[in-house]
Formats: C-alpha cells, structure tokens, sequence
C-alpha cells in the first residue's frame, strides 16, 4: 500500500445490495441514502454505483451534500432533507436539488429563494409521524398544506413529494410502527382532501428497516441508507443477503519483542504476562477506531484474531501476537466482510456496544478509500 491504512470499498457490493433492494421493493422507486460521504465509503464514487445498481434516485442529508454530488457529475434527482435557516438554498435550485420543508418559516425561505432565481422549487413535505424530530406536526399540517398549495398556484414550488420517518422500524413488532403508519395514512388523507397529492406526488417513509421488512410501508419508494452499504439494519434477523461493501486494512508499522510484564501504551492498561510480539497498527482515533475499542474490539493479523492490547491512542494501537510471525509492512485487517475470518462491522458494533452507522461514518480522512470491483455473492 502506498499508504499505511487505506478503507477498501467494494463498488460491486455496492451494485449487489441496491439491486437486491430494489428487487425486493415490490415496485417502488428507490432513492439511494448517500449523506455522510455515502455513510463514510466516499460520496461520487459510491452514488454512481448506487445508480448503476438500480437506484433512480439519491437522498442528502445537507444542500452541501447534494451540490458536491452535481460538481462531481451525478444528474439523477437528488432530495435534501435536513434544511436549515441560511441553507445555499438558491444554489440548490439552480442545481435542480429537491428540497424539504417541515414548517411554514421554510417554506417561505424556500419560495423566496425560487423567486429571486425564477426556478420553481421541487419540493417534499415532511409529517411528523411519531418520532418527535424533523417533520410537520399534525396539528399544523393543514396549514402547511394550505400554504404549499398556495405557493404552487403561484408556480413558485411543486409538491413533489410526501414523507417520513420511522423511529423503530429497526425493532421489529415496535408499537410505534403501527402507529406510525396510521398517522402517515392521515397525513396523506389531508394532502389528498386539500389537492395536495396527485399522481406525481411521491409518498415515502421506509429506510432500510422498513424497506426489508415492512412491504405495507413502501408507497411509492424507499429509502435505504445502511442497506446499500450492506450492513443490516436489523441485524437479529440476519444479513437479508446483503454483502459489506468496506474493509478497513493497514500495514503494521512496526513489530518487536518486548520482556514479560511490558506495559503497553497510555495507562499500561495492559500488561504482557510473557516475552511476545507486539505489533503498532497505525490507525487511531483521530481515524475514526473508538477509543473504547481498548481491549475490545478485535483484528486478524497473521491468520489469527488479536485484540486490541492497550489503549487505542490517536493515531496508533497496539496488538499482541504472542510468539506468531509478522513483520512490518504485514497487513492487518480491522473488518471486512468476513470471507477471511476477519471481523465484520457488525462485530465491531456489537462489541463497543453501537451501531455499524457509527462504525463505518467515522473513518475520517486520513485513510483513503481505494474502490474495487470484485465480484459479489
């Protein structure tokens, strides 16, 4: 590697997983969630792979997002959710980026926007359903309507779509599915009553979650963010035949023999009980491993899983490999998709006690992504 740590993103699982998705979407559109850097696998690249897999559609998070994804190239339609007051808001409409609105005050900061620019804004109406985060709550839900409608009268906006979110949709049997469901059902109830959802109104609320167990939630199309990247959203039930699209390598930099009773890194948390090998893996931190990874989280190195031996530092860890051979410049495995016997993501999570979201979104800049096309299962 011409690096010491590199983030080896499989492009064809990519394809596989999104074409396995919408496959099972009955259906409905797709719209690939590519916001965090396409959850840390690299945001042009992997939204291409995205739509070449089958996805008609991107989603953002920020403006931001979706204005990088039109500098890198990408055309499909692409919707930011997570508008905010002072948003490149005229910048996106020139962009052809659909946006979202959740109350009056932005709605009107979006149509003014589509004034000064004379574009008319895409626009989707969000309804809080249950989850107490972005959306519409109910009881001024018909007054966004209301006003949405005015401003499309005008031509200053199009409703171009309907949606929500899902608190628990990951907990299958949840309580507030249901009940979720029924208010997402009243919302559009409202939006039909007041005109507000003809036959090009897109009606959308299932994440990965939903999209794979929930066929009642599709609508019109899905929204799968993690799926994509082929971690499961719900890991009890299994991978749904997802493939993990990341492997997280690095060269080990340095390898020596130290004497029984060496304390190893910040705090001597750890201790050899033996002469051994230590091997420094130099990634930290600061790229994205937990500091609590400490003792926990494992590797394979040498054909064999090692734990984390001593506090993981900022840009360093150590491992313990005993009386095994490795020298530097060896490659050591973080996780993978777990073909080699190294740890998935899946593990990593379930051993810090987070989610692969977490896992995977954090591994920062330093490390490059190197983008790969092998063929997937």
């Amino acid at each position: 590697m011409a690096t010491p740590a590199q983030a080896r993103v499989d492009l064809g699982a990519i394809r596989h997983n999104v074409a396995l998705l919408k496959e099972g979407a009955g259906g409905a559109e797709l719209m690939g969630a590519v916001k965090a850097d396409a959850y840390g696998h690299g945001l042009v690249p992997t939204s291409e792979a995205v739509l070449e897999g089958g996805a008609s559609r991107l989603g953002t998070a920020f403006v931001r997002e979706a204005l990088a994804l039109r500098e890198g190239g990408v055309t499909a339609p692409i919707l930011s959710w997570l508008v905010t007051p002072g948003e490149p808001i005229e910048e996106a409409l020139r962009a052809d980026v659909e946006l979202s609105a959740s109350d009056e005050g932005m709605l009107g900061e979006i149509a003014a926007a589509a004034r000064r620019t004379g574009r008319t804004a895409k626009l989707h109406l969000e309804a809080d359903t249950g989850m107490s985060r972005g959306g519409c709550p109910p009881a001024a839900w018909p007054a966004l309507l209301a006003g949405a409608l005015r401003l499309q009268a005008e031509g200053v906006i199009e409703i171009a779509g309907l949606w929500s979110h899902f608190a628990c949709a990951d907990i299958p049997g949840h309580p507030s599915i249901g009940r979720q469901l029924e208010a997402f059902e009243a919302a559009l109830k409202l939006a039909e009553q007041a005109g507000a959802a003809g036959s090009h109104v897109i009606r959308h609320i299932a994440n990965s979650a939903a999209t794979v167990t929930l066929p009642e939630a599709r609508y019109d199309l899905v929204r799968p963010g993690i799926a994509l990247y082929g971690l499961s959203p719900v890991p009890e039930l299994g991978d749904f035949g997802l493939r993990q699209a990341m492997t997280l390598v690095a060269q080990a930099g340095l390898v020596k023999r130290v004497p029984e009773g060496s304390g190893v890194s910040y705090a001597h948390l750890y201790v050899t009980e033996r002469e051994t090998t230590l091997a420094l893996v130099p990634l930290g931190y600061a790229d994205g491993v937990l500091r609590h990874a400490t003792g926990k989280a494992e590797v394979l190195a040498g054909g064999r899983r090692r734990t984390v031996a001593g506090r993981v530092c900022m840009d360093q860890f150590m491992i313990d490999m005993g009386d095994d051979p490795l020298s530097a410049g060896d490659e050591i495995v973080l996780f993978g998709p777990g073909d080699r016997g190294e740890p998935t993501a899946q593990e990593w999570a379930d051993n810090l006690g987070t989610i692969t979201h977490e896992i995977v979104t954090r591994i920062g800049s330093r490390v490059p992504r190197v983008y790969e096309h092998r063929s997937s299962r």
